[in-house]
């Protein structure tokens, strides 16, 4: 389990460990951390494509959201 430590000293500790492993736990690891990334929605590349795919479906949606017979949903 990890202890307090400085936030510099955490990655070179992690390096460290991480160097000391056989390399298919390494390729675990790696894993792992990408898991984690993407699990947080971290990556750049998975926000820019939910952003891309937000901005082209909203013209598609905007017909069945904008109309008279749902303006009386806008107020709640």
């Amino acid at each position: 389990m990890a202890t307090a430590r400085n936030a510099k000293s955490v990655p070179e500790a992690l390096i460290r460990k991480i160097g000391a492993l056989p390399s298919e736990r390494i390729a675990e690891v790696e894993d792992f951390v990408d898991f984690i990334g993407h699990r947080e929605g971290e990556l750049a590349s998975d926000r820019a494509l939910r952003k891309a795919a937000l901005a082209a479906s909203a013209p598609s949606f905007s017909a069945a959201w904008s109309n008279p017979e749902d303006d009386v949903y806008d107020a709640l």
